[in-house]
């Protein structure tokens, strides 16, 4: 016969319609021990602890088998486990616990992120929580609801902490209230009801990037031009879960282009000006992008790391300062070429891959009688390293 494993989703309350009888025809069933203390059954049990110990277990069994798993178990769940280990389980869902908890606040959560610290670096549920303003994050030890807040410090948001729900143990609470292991954390912040929408989660791309220097406010013509911040882009590669930093931010258009595709931003600028223009920016495309004050590199120090970096301002000792982080992308624009040799060794010393490129675009003007002239921009110094 083999093994036949059905997985069934638990929710605090009864089991899903159809579960009991598979319950009662099961010689093996799997589970937490909160789960197993709520089913009536003569079979082998095993307390879900080291997910790879039951794994085997399962795949030795011959007869039918129950696997016992909180809310829906295909999302985020033991079910892919299951499937990455060769075994093909029937699934009885119950409504996940990021259901549950958004219904608890009585919130619609299809313009909801979802991402889990559960086994992975909390790091990155953290940039998810920075860029965007309604994130469900799937906690464990270690990575819950205390080091998400303590992440998220000083940042518009609120959280939210959910555990044990639908259970009489339920608590909906503040990351320093009285929740227990699982949970699941909202991470709120102010944004306008949802329009409808076709996509659940992230927002589309964006249609377009490297926009136009009249889509930002800025000061007689400092901003990185569009033709150099499209590659400035390509290289920085910023995407969802992600941090990146803007050095020299000048108008912030790096920075803002950069939080469009998803990536959580801040931008650093010496200029108490220029940073207002930067938050001007973020809040004309309606995105977040995180403002510091300060000169570069003393500003840095309290920076969390970086995924990706675009210097675009400073010497090389910003660079080098940036590149002590370990960013895993560098990007930088000089307007002077005896910037370019010292930049590149630096970059080749530090152990990245390094290159570069010079960019002179000429723009058609409109000349009268409906012909074009061409028009130059200065010339840009563009160096970019990848760690190796």
């Amino acid at each position: 016969m083999g093994v036949v494993i059905t997985v069934i989703g638990c929710d605090g309350g009864p089991l899903p319609p159809g579960a009991e009888p598979l319950v009662a025809e099961a010689t093996l069933v799997v589970g937490a021990a909160r789960h197993l203390s709520q089913v009536d059954t003569g079979a082998e049990r095993i307390v879900l602890g080291a997910v790879r110990d039951a794994v085997t277990r399962l795949s030795t069994h011959d007869g039918r088998a129950v696997v016992l798993a909180s809310g829906d178990p295909g999302f985020f769940g033991i079910v892919a486990t299951l499937r990455r280990a060769g075994l093909r389980p029937a699934v009885i869902p119950a409504p996940s616990s990021v259901a549950h908890a958004f219904a608890r606040l009585g919130l619609p959560w299809d313009d909801a992120l979802v991402v889990s610290a559960h086994g992975r670096d909390l790091r990155r549920a953290v940039n998810v929580c920075r860029a965007h303003r309604k994130v469900a994050v799937l906690t464990a030890p270690g990575a819950g609801p205390r080091e998400l807040s303590a992440a998220l410090d000083g940042l518009p948001r609120r959280l939210v902490v959910a555990s044990r729900l639908g259970t009489p143990d339920e608590r909906i609470t503040g990351p320093e209230g009285d929740w227990a292991d699982p949970n699941v954390v909202l991470v709120l912040g102010s944004a306008p009801e949802p329009s409808p929408r076709w996509l659940a989660g992230a927002r589309p791309t964006p249609a377009g990037w490297a926009l136009p220097e009249n889509a930002f406010a800025h000061r007689d013509s400092m901003i990185t031009k569009a033709e150099v911040r499209a590659l400035v882009l390509a290289r920085l590669g910023p995407r969802l879960g992600d941090l990146v930093w803007d050095i020299g931010a000048g108008s912030g258009s790096v920075a803002v282009e950069c939080a469009r595709l998803g990536a959580a931003v801040v931008a650093v600028e010496r200029d108490a000006d220029a940073c207002e223009r930067v938050r001007r920016n973020a809040d004309a495309f309606n995105v977040d992008v995180g403002v510091v004050h300060g000169a570069a590199p003393a500003a840095l120090a309290g920076l969390p790391d970086p995924d990706a970096v675009f210097v675009g301002g400073g010497g090389v000792s910003v660079l080098a300062a940036c590149l002590e982080r370990r960013p895993v992308r560098v990007v930088a624009a000089y307007a002077a070429v005896e910037r370019v040799g010292p930049v590149l060794e630096v970059l080749t010393v530090a152990g990245y891959r390094a290159e570069g490129t010079q960019l002179q675009a000429n723009r058609l003007a409109p000349l009268p009688g409906g012909v074009h002239r061409l028009e130059a921009t200065n010339p840009v110094y563009v160096v970019w390293g990848e760690r190796s």
